[in-house]
């Protein structure tokens, strides 16, 4: 990770809802989501402020390494239908060692609709694959459950 990372650095993105980012495609094998309004999912819009974040991190960042999510704390506190634009604000609070916390708001033009805290690991890539090859070795097929 480059010095170059530090609080204060602010990343702003903007993103269409497309009706595919709504509740009813969060998990499409689920009833409970399909009998839900199209409205941007709150798991999309997590998604969302992730990527901004990515987007702020990417410059300083080395060869190689990547960031992972580690704890998200945001509410989603207004709707957003598809053909609206949110945007994320992010902002960089603090880096420590390797975790970087940040501060995000989106808004879609009309409301704010949601804000809080998220936190990311940076990472190198080639020792992450090798943990999680490792993992999927060592891990014992699920009996009795379904997909």
């Amino acid at each position: 990770m480059k010095s170059t990372l530090a609080p204060g650095l602010k990343q702003q993105f903007a993103f269409e809802v497309p009706v595919t980012k709504t509740v009813p495609h969060l998990y499409p094998e689920a009833p409970e989501f399909q009998a839900m309004p199209e409205v941007f999912a709150t798991g999309f819009m997590v998604g969302l402020m992730e990527w901004t974040c990515l987007k702020l991190l990417q410059p300083h960042l080395d060869e190689g390494e990547g960031s992972l999510g580690t704890h998200i704390d945001v509410s989603h506190t207004s709707a957003t239908p598809p053909g609206m634009t949110v945007t994320v604000d992010a902002e960089c609070l603090e880096v420590r060692g390797p975790r970087v916390k940040f501060a995000v708001i989106a808004h879609d033009g009309v409301h704010e609709i949601g804000k809080g805290h998220h936190e990311r690991f940076v990472v190198s890539w080639d020792r992450f694959q090798k943990s999680i090859d490792a993992k999927a070795a060592s891990a014992k097929p699920a009996e009795g459950v379904n997909a």
